[in-house]
């Protein structure tokens, strides 16, 4: 059965930052709340017992009536933790980027 082996694969992605763009509000012909934005990231990582430099600028989609509340204060140079799965998208002229679906967003004091 197909569907047991897309179950198979796990898509969870876990990233901290920062919001650097100003978040976008829309909603889907269906009724949907969408916030969109764009969220940081940059730490030091160690990869083959050396340290380097990790840095990452990732859209982040917040969607459904759950992330309404939670979004509509969201401002650039906000600290978040956001958890979701990755998701490719493509764009009007094309070009294709991973987009990271939340489906937790956790504020960072």
């Amino acid at each position: 059965m197909v569907s047991n082996q897309v179950d198979l694969y796990t898509n969870q992605y876990l990233l901290s930052g920062v919001i650097c763009k100003t978040p976008k509000f829309s909603q889907s012909p269906a009724g949907i709340p969408h916030c969109i934005f764009v969220l940081e990231h940059k730490s030091m990582q160690l990869e083959a017992d050396l340290t380097r430099n990790a840095y990452v600028r990732i859209q982040v989609v917040a969607s459904g009536e759950q992330f309404r509340n939670q979004t509509e204060h969201l401002y650039v140079g906000q600290a978040l933790q956001v958890r979701g799965f990755i998701n490719r998208h493509e764009s009007r002229n094309g070009l294709s980027q991973l987009v990271l679906h939340a489906q937790h967003i956790e504020r960072i004091n």
